[in-house]
């Protein structure tokens, strides 16, 4: 798969909710940095932030609005979609991803503003 399907495979497996699965896209030496919080290496330490964002949501959507690939960079321009309890949430992000030539995510930042998603959640 190139950079570019391997992003949209992995934004796309969001909507599932299996923190399992999405650790799967990772290697074993890989880099998440969501920037407010400090970053995480590996797809077990992956695994367990995604399960603090993703474990409270029924549901969950990555939309791309905009996807930019440089080599084995991607950039995607996104709104982040969760719904926990009865509270929507949204987000506009920007993220990087950087992709192996087997496949694996080998870094992924995000930015956004956790203010943003704090209010949303009051």
């Amino acid at each position: 798969m190139s950079p570019e399907q391997v992003v949209r495979s992995f934004c796309e497996a969001v909507t599932r909710l299996d923190v399992k699965e999405l650790s799967g896209f990772f290697s074993a030496d890989a880099v998440y940095h969501n920037i407010p919080i400090d970053p995480v290496t590996g797809p077990e330490a992956i695994e367990k932030v995604l399960a603090q964002f993703l474990g409270p949501a029924s549901r969950a959507e990555f939309e791309l609005r905009a996807l930019a690939v440089s080599g084995r960079s991607v950039l995607t321009e996104r709104v982040d979609r969760f719904t926990i309890g009865d509270k929507q949430v949204e987000l506009a992000v920007m993220g990087v991803f950087e992709v192996a030539r087997d496949g694996k995510i080998t870094a992924w930042r995000d930015y956004f503003d956790m203010a943003q998603f704090s209010r949303q959640l009051a």
